[in-house]
Formats: structure tokens, sequence, C-alpha cells
């Protein structure tokens, strides 16, 4: 996904707590969702980031042979600018794009002869 064409913001911003809980009904609940989806997102940019720069990799260099590459640079720069994994994970939820779902209310929600 390419998160440069997110709408979320790239400064922190000021977030209404009922907006945020509007939909679990808890904010803790709500917290607790933004971050397990901040941590994929900051996995999935970590993994795109290694994978760009592997292809730059040299495992005979030494210390004097090291030198900057501009197209390395320039990923790097790209992923600097780019909104934080918590931002981009609350854009997310306030947009309804993240799916989730409690377990302890499906199971409530299930008749005897479901579990059957």
């Amino acid at each position: 996904m390419d998160y440069k064409k997110s709408k979320a913001p790239v400064n922190t911003v000021t977030r209404n707590i009922m907006d945020l809980c509007k939909d679990t009904g808890n904010i803790y609940e709500s917290v607790a969702i933004i971050s397990k989806r901040a941590n994929q997102i900051s996995l999935q940019i970590k993994d795109d980031l290694s994978k760009k720069l592997a292809e730059f990799a040299s495992y005979n260099d030494t210390l004097e042979e090291v030198f900057e590459n501009r197209e390395q640079i320039e990923i790097s720069r790209y992923y600097e600018k780019l909104p934080k994994p918590t931002l981009l994970a609350t854009q997310e939820f306030i947009e309804d794009k993240v799916y989730w779902r409690d377990p302890a209310v499906a199971s409530a929600s299930m008749s005897a002869d479901d579990i059957l």
C-alpha cells in the first residue's frame, strides 16, 4: 500500500475522544485496536524498506570503500517523510477501514444450537 497517498496528517493532531470510541464504546478498546494496526503498518513499512535497501547491500565492502548512493538516500528520505504508523492507523480507524471484532461479543451471541 502506498502510505504517501494516505490522508493521515504528518504532524500530531488533537482528536476528539468521543469520535474514537463511538464504534467500540470504550476508548481503551479503540486504542488497543489502533495500536495493533500501527504495529502491523510499522512491520510492513520496515519490510518494504529492508527489501529496497537490500538491493544496495554489498557484502565485501570495507570502511574505506563505503560510499553514499544517491538512490539509497532518496529511498531513505521517502520513508522519513511518511506519516508515523500511529497516525496512519488512527486515520484508518476513523475512516472505518480497519476490520476488528470482539471475540467475547461474538461467542456470547451464539446459541446452544450453534455450539453443537
